[in-house]
């Protein structure tokens, strides 16, 4: 157990789950789901029984670093690494390569998300330690996929390969988030399973892969040496490095990935929709976050409440409702994905005090 890191990426802003979601605060950090934790934490909390506390880093922007301390402060402040600029998955991972690397050349990493909805929290330990068994003893890059359970235009696929051995497949194809008659086929042919997003891997493999696919970004990790402070070095190699994912800079490119098939109550909850899906309903099949909602003629919606007012709904039909502080959602279902249209129109009319 010593050698098991965990490295957790929250550095996003969530903005398809606004208005809750705000860029000083984004949905990692809040209670999404009602339950008096917020997805970090469950996150977090998760991992204890695969991880020592010293073994996490949270890969994330500087102006979360005071909530991250605040909302897990098991953590030391160096556990928090974080990122001068935005620049995708890709470079956060080497920078936690880079820092894990001169703890512990023998480490074997899961990496994960920081907002994801488990609801099997035993089979995924037993998956994840699985895997990591794997990992420990192959020169592979596993990636976790969730058997479908429905034809999900949100998510990214994985065509399984070859098997390996029980639950592991080599990836044959990636695909990105695909329109709805090709997730029906991609469901219908039992070759597919959703892209989790979470991998593991031993660091000499994933370094090994980096040097391969991307050795201008693994060069740049190497040069702390040519500087005096951490943060120079760090400012300094985030500028020159590229924007770029592990899916694409290294996962559709290496020819040692494979997938560990998983089925343990998965949602990235990415969206309103998807929370929605996860969520208990009612016997008009809404689902209701929060006190003091009156739901009149209302079916199949959404509703988040906040705790100081109360609100009533009458006459709608597959909405999201979601009233936070300083603003009020009333949404189509089918047209969530415009979420981000209004938080860009509002910012640019309105500046960043709503977003």
């Amino acid at each position: 157990m010593e050698n098991n890191y965990c490295v957790i990426m929250a550095g996003g802003i969530g903005s398809r789950f606004w208005p809750l979601s705000k860029s000083n605060f984004p949905k990692q950090f809040i209670d999404i789901l009602g339950i008096g934790k917020s997805l970090i934490r469950l996150t977090f909390e998760r991992f204890r029984a695969i991880c020592p506390i010293e073994n996490y880093y949270i890969v994330t922007n500087e102006a979360y670093k005071s909530i991250i301390l605040e909302q897990i402060p098991e953590l030391k402040e160096e556990q928090i690494l974080c990122e001068p600029l935005r620049r995708n998955t890709a470079p956060c991972i080497m920078y936690a390569n880079y820092i894990i690397g001169k703890k512990n050349k023998n480490a074997k990493i899961i990496v994960a998300p920081s907002d994801h909805l488990i609801l099997n929290e035993n089979e995924f330990n037993r998956v994840i330690n699985y895997g990591l068994d794997y990992a420990a003893n192959n020169d592979v890059l596993l990636t976790l996929g969730i058997q479908p359970t429905r034809p999900d235009t949100g998510y990214g696929y994985i065509q399984l390969g070859e098997k390996s051995i029980t639950d592991i497949n080599k990836v044959k194809t990636f695909t990105e988030k695909p329109n709805l008659d090709m997730a029906k086929f991609f469901l219908e042919s039992g070759e597919f399973y959703w892209n989790s997003g979470i991998f593991i891997w031993s660091l000499a493999s994933i370094d090994k892969a980096f040097q391969d696919f991307l050795p201008d970004v693994y060069n740049l990790f190497q040069k702390s040496s040519e500087f005096s402070c951490e943060s120079d070095f760090i400012n300094a190699t985030y500028s020159d490095s590229p924007s770029i994912s592990i899916d694409y800079g290294v996962m559709e490119k290496a020819d040692n990935v494979y997938v560990l098939r998983a089925d343990f109550g998965w949602s990235d909850l990415g969206t309103w929709g998807s929370l929605y899906e996860n969520k208990d309903k009612d016997k008009h099949t809404n689902a209701v976050i929060g006190d003091n909602v009156f739901l009149y003629d209302t079916k199949n919606s959404i509703v988040r409440s906040n705790a100081n007012k109360i609100i009533v709904v009458q006459g709608l039909e597959d909405y999201i409702v979601v009233d936070s502080e300083q603003s009020l959602l009333i949404c189509k279902k089918t047209d969530e994905q415009k979420i981000k249209i209004f938080v860009n129109d509002i910012k640019q009319k309105l500046g960043d005090t709503y977003v």
